[in-house]
């Protein structure tokens, strides 16, 4: 079993979206834990506000049958492939850990995501796995988001939860 931790965003009917998200991830990884939700601006395009929030679980999948369980999910939720890559979306999940890999130029999949650097993704993962290092910074999940040029002003959790 790994230990995975993924970015999950919505900004197309975000709060419907993430709670069917995280019910059929409830189902396929039994144990798996949410961060509440965050509201932030789009990145790299004018569009609504995303609510992004992070996961951690264990999976009997390897990354790569992960990252395709993932972008299936995605599927039923809506999401489309054929428009430009920074775009509204109904619901965007990314594997961004998993234990200790790093892989590169490997198909589509690369750990840790890159998207790490942002708060929209760092921020919900430190808050439910904080001691969780990430292998190329040689660094934990809060260590990096206490260093983030983002945290003094970060957005306080949604009231509600996954």
């Amino acid at each position: 079993m790994g230990v995975a931790l993924l970015s999950l965003g919505s900004n197309l009917e975000p709060e419907r979206h993430l709670r069917a998200a995280a019910q059929a991830l409830r189902e396929r990884f039994p144990g798996i834990v949410f961060s509440a939700p965050y509201r932030y601006k789009a990145v790299g395009f004018d569009g609504p506000d995303f609510l992004n929030a992070g996961a951690r679980l264990e999976s009997d999948l390897d990354p790569h049958q992960l990252n395709a369980w993932l972008h299936a999910l995605e599927d039923t939720q809506g999401r489309r492939r054929d428009v430009p890559r920074f775009s509204s979306r109904t619901l965007d999940i990314d594997l961004v850990l998993y234990d200790g890999l790093m892989l590169k130029g490997e198909g589509n999949l690369q750990l840790p995501r890159p998207e790490l650097r942002h708060a929209f993704v760092l921020q919900p993962l430190a808050a439910i796995a904080p001691d969780f290092p990430v292998p190329d910074s040689g660094r934990t999940l809060a260590a990096l988001w206490q260093a983030h040029a983002d945290c003094a002003q970060a957005p306080a959790p949604e009231p509600w939860a996954l």
